[in-house]
């Protein structure tokens, strides 16, 4: 099944108040796989961006004057979205404001979620962890996951992060990244850092058997190991 882990930058608050979007970030997992598929755009949202707002992104003015509007990316967003299950965190939030500039170029443009359904994961950590902190920092916390990076909000950056963090949370396992790995692919948008993952076509790790020397080695180890504990050797009893 796929699904597309979104997260977005705003001018502010409110999209009733006029608010646009500046940032979208997306990351694509295929059967719980992150697939080194991923859209970023940063864009001119053709008004001011609130001085509150530039404290929590850093994304000045200046930073987007030069970038497409959203009607000039509308297409390849919803190419690169299709049809998937959107994993968002505080989803009412994000699908307002998506619902908005759709609405802007077309009033009669139904909500996104006509044609992708949607996963909230606030609304998912809030159920699994009732009273406790569920922002994506105490989320990353609570499952171990890395956020150091993460002094400002950033669309992809923060879409990562909540990828990982989704697994975790849905019981599933992450896949391995390296600090300094680079994904090599990148479906639409401009700007942006690229995603720090193993490459999706990565050869399978080998397995090495050990040798006949290595497994008698570890046979008398064993034989020691259980003259020393009277028979109650643990690892006997993990291989019988």
């Amino acid at each position: 099944m796929g699904q597309i882990v979104l997260d977005t930058e705003t001018t502010g608050l409110d999209p009733a108040q006029g608010d646009r979007i500046i940032e979208i970030g997306c990351v694509e997992l295929v059967n719980r796989r992150l697939t080194g598929r991923h859209y970023h755009q940063y864009i001119n949202p053709e008004r001011e961006i609130d001085s509150g707002a530039i404290e929590v992104h850093g994304i000045t003015n200046e930073r987007v004057a030069n970038e497409p509007v959203f009607a000039q990316i509308a297409a390849d967003f919803l190419e690169f979205v299709g049809d998937a299950e959107l994993v968002i965190h505080n989803a009412p939030f994000d699908i307002g404001f998506i619902d908005h500039e759709l609405r802007l170029l077309d009033a009669k443009s139904g909500s996104i979620t006509s044609r992708c359904k949607v996963v909230d994961t606030l609304v998912m950590a809030r159920a699994k962890h009732p009273g406790q902190k569920n922002n994506l920092d105490a989320l990353c916390k609570r499952y171990g996951v890395d956020n150091s990076q993460r002094d400002l909000h950033g669309a992809l950056l923060d879409a990562e992060i909540l990828a990982d963090v989704y697994l975790l949370m849905t019981g599933g396992q992450t896949s391995l990244s390296l600090g300094g790995a680079q994904a090599e692919s990148q479906a639409g948008g401009t700007g942006g850092s690229a995603i720090r993952r193993l490459p999706a076509n990565r050869r399978p790790l080998p397995v090495i058997p050990a040798t006949a020397a290595e497994l008698a080695a570890h046979e008398h180890k064993l034989a020691l190991l259980d003259s020393a504990c009277g028979g109650e050797c643990k690892w006997r009893q993990l291989e019988a």
